[in-house]
């Protein structure tokens, strides 16, 4: 299935419009809320937990877990699968994550998880590690670069994709019974993919860093492989879709190939800080659209908000290597404040176009189909870049500067918080959108795995079609939670249903949940200072 459609990026203005034509024709619009709609006050308001909601993130991810499972694995309906992946091709492809709920391994939204993950790790370990969390996120993140490792066999080769969309979504089967085609696809010079190339360099070089202390040595091979990949995609240039048709009808590289050049450019120069790959970012920030869009969304596609924001922070801190560049970082700058002011509404516009639509009970709006993916992107900036202007120096005034008024670091953190509050409850149906999270969440997932038996309580092989008679048609709850799992949440006006086959909205994605990991963990370790201080146990300093 189509994951939803991104914004173009300018490698051609006329296709860009005639996309965004079709797309104002395909989505409904829905009217422009303020946001300021009550929550009925029917039963009493559950506590938010982002504790428990960081531990289920956390797990939801072992639960996509593909390859040879561990002995420490914690979802017990899970088990071996896809132990064969790459063999056809005499390579060991074995592992990784699948994306939703299905059962192909698409190799572009799996690295930008990955890269959330890692991103999340930089900017709130310490606040992981707080919640006794940060060896569940570690292993997260390696779960998926030892993936990436295995699949980046030559300098100019990488596996971009193991299985077939049109044949897996034909079947409805367990990962464990699995008779769907692992045929592999690949970009190598000849099949170009600096896309994912890209991402996938971002992805190691970020997780370069988080394992810099405590594992050496595998910091520098992740390090090593995000230099070559990002090498690959930048001299043999190209989309990756236009490689391997396979993959157009689920993850159609929209927004091009630049942001992600510019994204592994801006992550390769903080893993290093060898000033050649910021010089990179900003010689070509004009061309490749870095300093040219104005975006109201993030995603697994449009890298271009993230950049920005990257690319702000170097600004914000004074880095002295970006001293030459200045006049350009705040190019950047303007334009991550763009995104940030849309998210909070103030930016300014007649039709309200420069801003990011509201549902009436608060969520950002921006697509119908698997809108909490932007919802939890946006939070995760939002949380980010509230900490960077709270630790910012001379260089910022702490503030940030829409046309419609200025907001302090911490206006952007209640609007991640009250994101992520809706995610988990606070909204008009009181449901969490978090599976397993709560006294209510949805139980009919579009998931294969959550939605049959469990392997290991009933062997009995489950062929392709028997699935979708037997189990995928059933209007029970899913009989395995699929705990931590962010399905793609309500529409426009807040109206959400529990259907197996409104793939729409409750089919969950890694990267959903991977950007909540580290607003997760931001929120909690603020609530127990909150509430250390109104219990008069914290340091006087911290209540300020």
């Amino acid at each position: 299935m189509s994951r939803g459609r991104a914004r173009p990026a300018p490698d051609s203005r006329r296709a860009a419009a005639l996309l965004l034509l079709l797309l104002l024709l395909a989505v409904p619009v829905c009217g422009r809320g303020s946001g300021a709609a009550e929550i009925e006050e029917e039963e009493e308001e559950e506590a938010v937990d982002y504790g428990a909601a960081l531990s289920k993130s956390l797990l939801y991810f072992e639960a996509q877990r593909s390859g040879r499972l561990p002995h420490n694995q914690r979802v017990p309906w899970r088990g071996h699968s896809g132990l064969t992946d790459g063999l056809q091709q005499g390579v060991d492809l074995v592992g990784g994550y699948y994306d939703a709920g299905d059962h192909v391994k698409f190799g572009l939204p799996m690295a930008f998880t990955v890269t959330m993950l890692s991103w999340g790790a930089i900017e709130f370990g310490d606040d992981v590690a707080a919640a006794g969390e940060l060896g569940h996120a570690l292993e997260a993140i390696k779960w998926g670069t030892d993936y990436f490792v295995k699949a980046h066999t030559e300098p100019f080769v990488y596996w971009a994709e193991v299985g077939d969309g049109d044949t897996d979504h034909y079947c409805w089967q367990r990962p464990e019974d699995m008779t769907t085609s692992r045929q592999a696809y690949r970009i190598d010079r000849d099949n170009p993919g600096s896309d994912l190339a890209g991402e996938t360099a971002a992805a190691l070089a970020a997780a370069s860093i988080v394992f810099r202390r405590s594992n050496p040595h595998y910091s520098h091979l992740l390090l090593h492989h995000a230099q070559q990949l990002f090498e690959f995609g930048d001299r043999y240039r190209g989309t990756y879709d236009s490689s391997i048709a396979e993959v157009r009808s689920y993850y159609a590289s929209v927004s091009g190939y630049r942001d992600e050049l510019l994204w592994a450019a801006l992550w390769l120069h903080r893993a290093t800080g060898r000033a050649e790959y910021l010089r990179y970012a900003a010689d070509r920030a004009d061309d490749f659209g870095g300093v040219g869009w104005a975006m109201t969304e993030f995603s697994w596609d449009v890298k271009y908000a993230g950049v920005q924001v990257l690319a702000a922070k170097l600004l914000l801190e004074g880095d002295p290597q970006g001293a030459p560049h200045w006049a350009v970082l705040e190019q950047y700058k303007a334009k991550a404040e763009h995104y940030l002011c849309a998210c909070l509404g103030l930016n300014g516009g007649g039709n309200g176009s420069d801003n990011v639509e509201r549902s009436p009970g608060g969520m950002l709006y921006v697509r119908q189909w698997n809108n909490l993916q932007y919802v939890s992107s946006a939070a995760f900036l939002l949380t980010a870049y509230s900490g960077y202007l709270s630790a910012a120096g001379p260089a910022s005034p702490g503030l940030l500067r829409c046309p419609r008024g200025a907001a302090a670091p911490d206006e952007l953190l209640a609007l991640a918080r009250s994101q992520a509050d809706y995610i988990l409850g606070r909204n008009p149906l009181r449901l969490s959108y978090m599976v397993g999270y709560g006294r209510r969440y949805p139980v009919r997932v579009h998931h294969r795995g959550a939605s049959i038996v469990a392997h290991k309580a009933n062997s009995r092989f489950i062929g392709c079609m028997q699935g979708f008679d037997d189990w995928f048609g059933r209007g029970r709850a899913n009989p395995n939670v699929l705990a931590g799992a962010i399905v793609g949440g309500p529409n426009c006006r807040d109206e959400f249903r529990d259907d197996r086959g409104n793939y729409m909205q409750t089919e969950a994605c890694t990267y959903n949940t991977a950007p909540m990991v580290g607003v997760f963990a931001r929120l909690h370790r603020l609530a127990t200072a909150e509430e250390g201080c109104r219990r008069g146990a914290a340091d006087e300093a911290e209540c300020r």
